[in-house]
């Protein structure tokens, strides 16, 4: 699985103009699921993401996690991660688990934010045309790969 955490002091996703998901500070995830993917790389994830210390303490220092100051999460499904850019100029979208897995991970992940106790997890819907709208704070952008973690 392949994560892109953006620290956010907001975002929300829209489908045909209707915001379906929103979060205030806290992370914007992009996910995507790749061929092979199982609970145990969604797992990873979940222990990894909430406790990611990348928000300011009192002195500045990126020291904090979304746990302890009470962030938000917006996850949206993103099987683009996955692309294949080495041949050509088209990317290749095969190595994408899915979409009956990949949606079952994605919601696994979700309902795995919410028992880390992350304080509000809201998301898009999975398969549909969104449109993302984000504020990132910092910027602070992170790239996880379950495969990459231990």
């Amino acid at each position: 699985m392949i994560a892109v955490i953006q620290r956010v002091s907001g975002a929300d996703v829209k489908i045909d103009n209707k915001i379906v998901g929103s979060c205030s500070k806290g992370f914007m995830i992009l996910l995507g699921v790749v061929q092979g993917d199982t609970k145990a790389e969604a797992d990873k994830l979940i222990k990894k993401i909430p406790n990611l210390r990348i928000f300011e303490d009192e002195n500045g220092k990126m020291n904090l996690s979304a746990l302890e100051i009470g962030g938000e999460m917006l996850v949206v499904s993103q099987f683009t991660l996955c692309a294949d850019c080495s041949h050509g100029r088209r990317p290749s979208f095969t190595s994408s688990a899915p979409p009956e897995e990949a949606n079952a991970l994605y919601e696994y992940l979700v309902a795995g934010l919410k028992a880390a106790g992350v304080s509000r997890v809201e998301t898009g819907e999975f398969g549909a045309d969104m449109q993302v709208s984000l504020i990132n704070d910092g910027p602070v952008t992170i790239i996880l790969d379950s495969k990459d973690l231990k």
